[in-house]
């Protein structure tokens, strides 16, 4: 497996904002001096100090506004298992039989995972609250056995988000669909391909074809693109392959939330909990951020889905 190094210009902008960020913090713990503060994470006081370092960091240094990748735009197609309805003869003709039908497929539920034995082994959580997409990342290149599961891989693999990215991609730097799909391919994960769909069930059923086809892990971008989810397997009841109507009913997930409790989207789950349909109503959710508009993203469900099989393991 090849993987790029930094760039020269992509090593001194890392540089460049390692020396600001220094910078901020001194100037953010010289201004709590001056007013008597004590710096201290009682209430909370940590955090948003981090928050507004973050801030005052993007606005002196804010991310490259450069092109990312193609977003797909998926709409329904039609049932090729549905059975045509004959239309009327004409008077005075009669109707010659036709080809003999192809028997309709039979429909029964499915239920998939991709996995391997326990989910743990594929497991990592992120090792900061800011780190969803990296261990996200680290997690599919696992399953398929591009990655290891350790911090080091986890660290590596965030501090090289400055190759990949923009300001398109996420207003407020670092993480984004895209970069998440670059960051894949870089580590030898082809193919995957950012998908916007108009509702959560047609997501849901094109991400499972997707799994079902290739074998390959799918990236679900929840909490209304906040957060990564890693989707190994699902239920529905019927095979989405088949079945363009198949309603999926809930999927096996990788959090790398986990063992978190989130103020807002309450705790999260082991590695391999099955998230039914009222955990995916309330987790996957359509974008919508606070930073700004994303045209073509808002109000549309992402995911990140593999679009090349996976090869079989030789005999």
């Amino acid at each position: 497996m090849t993987v790029s190094l930094p760039s020269q210009p992509i090593a001194r902008r890392r540089r460049r904002r390692q020396v600001l960020r220094g910078l901020i913090v001194l100037g953010l713990v010289g201004l709590l001096a001056a007013g008597s503060a004590v710096w201290t994470n009682a209430f909370g006081v940590g955090e948003r100090f981090e928050n507004l370092r973050d801030r005052i960091e993007l606005a002196l240094d804010p991310p490259p506004d450069r092109p990312i990748r193609d977003q797909v735009e998926v709409t329904p197609e039609p049932d090729p298992t549905a059975t045509p309805t004959p239309g009327p003869t004409q008077p005075g003709t009669t109707a010659l039989p036709g080809p003999t039908p192809t028997p309709r497929p039979v429909r029964r539920p499915v239920d998939v995972s991709i996995l391997e034995g326990d989910p743990e082994r594929y497991f990592i959580s992120q090792q900061t609250k800011d780190w969803c997409a990296p261990a996200g990342i680290q997690m599919t290149l696992a399953v398929l056995g591009l990655a290891d599961t350790t911090p080091a891989f986890q660290r590596r693999l965030a501090a090289r988000v400055e190759e990949w990215e923009s300001w398109q991609d996420s207003h407020n730097g670092g993480w984004g669909p895209s970069a998440i799909a670059d960051a894949l391919e870089a580590y030898g994960a082809q193919g995957y391909q950012i998908r916007a769909y108009g509702n959560r069930t047609l997501a849901l059923r094109d991400s499972a074809a997707a799994l079902t086809r290739t074998g390959k892990p799918v990236i679900l971008i929840a909490w209304r693109g906040a957060h990564t989810w890693v989707m190994t397997g699902y239920r529905a009841d019927a095979d989405p392959t088949i079945f363009r109507d198949a309603l999926v009913t809930g999927t096996y997930i990788l959090d790398p939330w986990y063992p978190r409790i989130s103020s807002i989207w309450g705790p999260s789950d082991p590695a391999g909990t099955f998230q039914d349909a009222a955990e995916m109503r309330r987790n996957y959710l359509a974008w919508k951020r606070p930073e700004g508009a994303y045209p073509g993203r808002d109000g549309k469900y992402l995911a990140i889905v593999p679009t090349i099989p996976r090869q079989a393991a030789a005999p």
